[in-house]
């Protein structure tokens, strides 16, 4: 983010990051996915799944403090477990989760363009649209990333402005009995529910990417996480319950690829559905861009660490464009192969895999970050327990999707193994380790 040069970040800059991370293209896409799991308690969902990103946002605060890097989560895996092939399997399933989430970006995009279309024509329609929009930014990043960028905040803004005058009007003609106990989901289901929609909340370890640039860390990185944190819980929180408190639950269920403009329309008609679908593109576009700039330096750092092929280190016209493309074309076949529910699924399980680690590191490194440990163990159950009960509801409901799960985390395995084999790398640890536990 342009931010990020013009000097040392203060309070509402991180905020701004964290927020624009986490409200990127996630509340479009995965809203009516929640609906049609946690039903009248999809409010509860999103709360409990922005608890669990609140928990492990301390253990982000202390490793941010300790260990500031633009390599961020792959830093901090880095300095705990050292460079064996735990982490290289776990920095390589951060680039898949990456690359899942671009796809949960571009599906929205291509759903909500869609929906301006005929009904009978619509799955034509999003894939066009999904191959349309992942090749143009993918062009756009190769020659000049920086022509979005520039638009980010301005973008991250209108969004936000978006959604709360979604609820500042919605909240006015909510009917109270659709939000009932009596319509929620089981507590099981309700928080599988929560779960699966939990990457609409990982944005905010983009605050991690940062930290070298941040004024006075010790005291800005804390508040801006939490603030951030709590001002998204808050927004999704009230979001869904305008949702299911207007539009009848077989309706948002019916139009789940595009529940956000569908729950606008009895309140604001028409106008109010072609403004949440504008601000839906506005939204997945600039988060594929911005995930897409990310992504391939996430990989092209996890190269410079000696984790992933060495080509994907190459740099043509001082940008890491192999991990571009690599990127770009796995995105594509996701997103056109897979659908919302497998593509979701996959992304929240990786992410809580990955965050149960990160809160193992900062619990293994605590003499370093001055964290209490019992708060990174506390982070570290919660998101297994999580993970848990989004395999359970899957196992329970749709068994076939966790053999993709399985597949993305063999397939991370494989890879660096693969990759130590032919090289010959041998583990090279830094430091000595402690148990675990």
């Amino acid at each position: 983010m342009a931010l990020g040069r013009k000097g040392p970040l203060g309070f509402w800059s991180v905020v701004a990051i964290g927020i624009g991370g986490m409200v990127g293209g996630g509340i479009f896409a995965v809203l009516g996915l929640a609906v049609e799991l946690a039903r009248g308690g999809t409010p509860v969902a999103f709360l409990v799944a922005g608890l669990v990103a609140l928990v492990t946002s301390y253990s982000y605060v202390k490793l941010s403090i300790a260990f500031p890097s633009e390599g961020g989560t792959v830093e901090f895996i880095n300095q705990a477990f050292g460079p064996g092939l735990f982490t290289g399997t776990l920095n390589v399933l951060l680039w898949l989760s990456y690359i899942v989430m671009l796809s949960l970006y571009a599906f929205a995009f291509g759903s909500y363009g869609a929906s301006f279309f005929p009904l009978a024509a619509q799955p034509f329609w999003r894939h066009v649209f999904i191959t349309a929009i992942v090749v143009a930014l993918t062009g756009l990043n190769a020659l000049d990333a920086e022509v979005v960028g520039k638009a980010e905040e301005g973008i991250v803004a209108v969004k936000i402005a978006i959604l709360l005058f979604f609820v500042g009007v919605g909240i006015w003609s909510v009917t109270p009995g659709r939000l009932a106990p009596s319509t929620w989901s089981s507590p099981l289901e309700l928080l599988a529910g929560g779960m699966i929609i939990f990457l609409a909340y990982e944005g905010f370890e983009l605050i991690a990417n940062t930290a070298g640039d941040v004024k006075n860390p010790a005291k800005t990185l804390p508040r801006a996480y939490y603030t951030a944190v709590l001002f998204v819980i808050a927004l999704y929180v009230t979001v869904a319950l305008v949702t299911v408190g207007n539009l009848p639950l077989n309706q948002i269920v019916s139009a789940r690829d595009y529940a956000l403009a569908a729950a606008a329309r009895p309140f604001l008609g028409t106008f109010g559905f072609t403004l949440i679908a504008i601000a839906a593109l506005l939204s997945t576009g600039s988060a594929i861009n911005a995930t897409l700039y990310g992504t391939a330096r996430v990989s092209y750092i996890i190269a410079k660490e000696g984790e992933l092929p060495a080509f994907l280190e190459k740099r043509v016209w001082n940008k890491p464009l192999e991990g571009l493309v690599i990127t770009s074309g796995l995105t594509l076949l996701m997103a056109n192969l897979f659908d919302l529910s497998s593509i979701s699924m996959m992304g929240s399980a990786g992410f809580l895999l990955i965050f149960a680690v990160v809160n193992a590191s900062n619990y293994r490194l605590a003499a370093k970050t001055g964290c209490k440990p019992w708060l990174a163990l506390l982070g570290l159950g919660v998101c297994l327990m999580a993970l848990g009960a989004l395999v359970w509801q899957r196992a329970v409901t749709r068994p076939r999707e966790l053999w993709v799960l399985v597949v993305m985390v063999g397939l991370s395995f494989a890879i660096e193994a693969a990759y130590r084999a032919v090289t010959g790398r041998r583990l090279q640890p830094t430091f000595a380790k402690k148990p675990l536990f």
